[in-house]
């Protein structure tokens, strides 16, 4: 059954390349992003993408009964791709036959989608105003 949860982003939460980050918890605390860094780092470096002149964005996700990573990013103009990994005990997978977003991981990719708009498939394109632009400034457990 559907509960709210706890969604956060705060400006200074990119990792090294500019990834944005987002965090949602079933909890409703705040998450320790300290275990998703190290996945999040494995999933880029498996992919060909100039990461440090890419809009992307990468969800750690708290879920009810193991955590998630998100991360998504955008090409070939106006395409969303996404890689999600499920983490039980110590291992981590990525199986998109059995792992993929869900619907609290949508409320960010369309805060993200609306933003991709305004910074980077407009006129005057922006990786930069891409990259400090958040769906979600402060907490939200709407």
């Amino acid at each position: 059954m559907y509960t709210p949860r706890k969604i956060e982003s705060k400006p200074g939460w990119m990792d090294e390349t500019g990834v944005k980050i987002y965090t949602i918890s079933f909890s409703g605390r705040a998450v320790d992003q300290t275990p998703f860094h190290e996945r999040l780092d494995h999933v880029k470096s498996g992919r060909a993408i100039d990461w440090q002149n890419t809009a992307a964005f990468a969800i750690f996700h708290e879920g009810a009964n193991c955590h998630y990573l998100v991360l998504a990013w955008w090409g070939n103009d106006n395409e969303l791709f996404t890689s999600v990994s499920a983490k039980y005990g110590d291992s981590w997978q990525e199986d998109p036959a059995h792992y993929s977003f869900c619907l609290y991981d949508m409320e960010i990719m369309w805060a993200e989608r609306n933003i991709y708009i305004k910074t980077i498939d407009c006129e005057n394109p922006s990786l930069h105003a891409y990259r400090t632009t958040r769906g979600f400034e402060r907490s939200s457990s709407e």
